[in-house]
């Protein structure tokens, strides 16, 4: 297994665009935002400076390593190879994680006599998030290289098998994906995952607070895409606002699916029939 190859830093790679906004908490910053998939990904580098910097004084690698004892903090990535087209792409996020590395290692006070190695795994298969080959190579990092910290998946379906695994190994995993409501804290099974991206939890409790703000509390459509292949991202963002909206006692919830052609008077008769306040995800709503 070789080491990971990591992209010339520069203008951020070409690709899709990219225009969520997502939030992560520092311990020296409190909550940022960022507005890009390429701006996630160096928070997601940021987030690994910082545990970093709290480690430096308390936890795993509080002591500092004798100088003839050099020892090795090794983080495993497993993340799309190549395509752009995931805001966690590996072009995208080995920048910042190299730009941490770096800043980690040029700070004396930060992790003396210590040594980060960055071990890559794919997590494509046929140039799209697999669920079947991320745990494998995510298992494969594990056995071969007995990672300090796991770095992705960031498409739901992988992210969720190798997150717990890394709860069942007691590792750390940073995602700047992973948005969708079932990787709430509570839930035992993903209570060693961090994520530094939008949530779809997040987005449900602001549409819920929006609604109980303005007594909106008659009816509510939803419409969105949905191809049940790859990472739905769609379908788990409108999951967000209809399980927080479902939480209202008085409230009619509707939601409806478009397909790729988009049938524009079937969602406006939809949405005219069913919402008083209403929410979508997916392309036909950009459309004229």
């Amino acid at each position: 297994m070789t080491q990971a190859q990591v992209p010339t830093f520069g203008a951020p790679p070409r690709g899709p665009p990219l225009t969520w906004f997502g939030c992560c908490l520092s311990p020296v910053l409190g909550v940022f935002c960022w507005p890009s998939g390429w701006a996630r990904s160096v928070a997601l580098g940021y987030l690994f400076y910082q545990i970093a910097l709290a480690s430096a004084t308390s936890g795993r690698w509080a002591q500092a390593a004798p100088p003839e004892d050099n020892k090795t903090i090794t983080l495993a990535v497993v993340l799309p190879e190549s395509n752009l087209r995931y805001a966690w792409a590996w072009p995208r996020v080995a920048p910042a994680i190299a730009m941490a590395i770096e800043a980690i290692q040029g700070a004396q006070q930060l992790l003396p006599g210590y040594t980060l190695d960055t071990r890559f795994l794919s997590s494509e298969l046929h140039g799209a998030c697999s669920e079947y080959v991320a745990p494998l190579n995510a298992v494969d990092l594990k056995l071969y290289t007995d990672p300090d910290v796991l770095v992705g998946p960031g498409c739901v379906y992988p992210a969720a098998s190798v997150a717990r695994f890394a709860t069942h190994w007691k590792l750390p995993l940073l995602t700047a994906g992973a948005l969708a409501f079932g990787f709430k804290l509570e839930d035992e099974h993903y209570n060693t995952t961090v994520r530094t991206g939008p949530t779809a939890l997040k987005l449900g409790h602001f549409v819920y607070h929006l609604h109980e703000h303005f007594n909106w509390s008659s009816r509510a459509a939803l419409v969105y895409h949905d191809v049940k292949t790859d990472d739905r991202p769609h379908y788990f963002i409108i999951e967000g606002v209809y399980l927080a909206l479902e939480e209202f006692n008085n409230l009619t919830v509707r939601h409806q699916i478009y397909s790729e052609g988009g049938d524009v008077q079937g969602v406006t008769h939809f949405i005219r029939s069913n919402g008083r306040s209403e929410y979508g995800a997916g392309g036909l709503l950009g459309r004229q």
